[in-house]
């Protein structure tokens, strides 16, 4: 399955060809740095055609500085509530990067504290690719509950753990 073959709906979270920030979902994108909690990582987020495609870029300056080391473009999967993806076996995103590795991140209601999340790795290659993350693939980070897909709040691309420049684009996400 994927969302060149899928109906133009089915499972689809943003493609990024709207105008500003806004999700097609009708909920913002947010930056958060490490800068929330004394960090000195630097990141931005932007609208722009990549190769033909209408994209997001997270792009920016990873630093370990006073305890740091996180960029993370979220985005409320509901305006308000929670959001069920009982019916879907993952998350799929289709992007292209700078060869280096990235996280996926989901909050769920049993997420109270900011560092918690479900998290689940990938490497964006230079050449757009369409990667199929399955929820089992979601580690529980700081939580001992396992991930409630019918309870998700947010979903974030993360770059973190690290001292680099990187950029990150993405074209489509979405649940399949």
């Amino acid at each position: 399955m994927s969302f060149d073959t899928d109906s133009p709906d089915a499972g689809l979270i943003d493609d990024f060809r709207g105008a500003g920030t806004l999700s097609r979902l009708g909920t913002p994108w947010r930056l958060i740095t490490d800068q929330v909690m004394g960090g000195v990582s630097r990141g931005q987020l932007v609208r722009a055609q990549r190769d033909g495609r209408s994209a997001l870029g997270l792009t920016g300056e990873l630093s370990l500085e006073n305890n740091g080391g996180f960029v993370q473009a979220n985005l409320a999967l509901a305006p308000a509530g929670l959001f069920d993806a009982s019916a879907y076996s993952g998350v799929r995103i289709l992007v292209q990067g700078d060869d280096q590795t990235y996280g996926l991140h989901l909050k769920s209601a049993d997420t109270d504290l900011p560092w918690q999340s479900y998290r689940a790795g990938f490497s964006a290659s230079p050449v757009w690719q369409e990667l199929q993350l399955p929820f089992t693939a979601f580690v529980p980070y700081r939580l001992a509950a396992p991930l409630d897909r019918s309870r998700l709040l947010r979903i974030g691309v993360v770059a973190i753990g690290r001292v680099t420049r990187f950029e990150l684009w993405i074209a489509k996400i979405g649940f399949y």
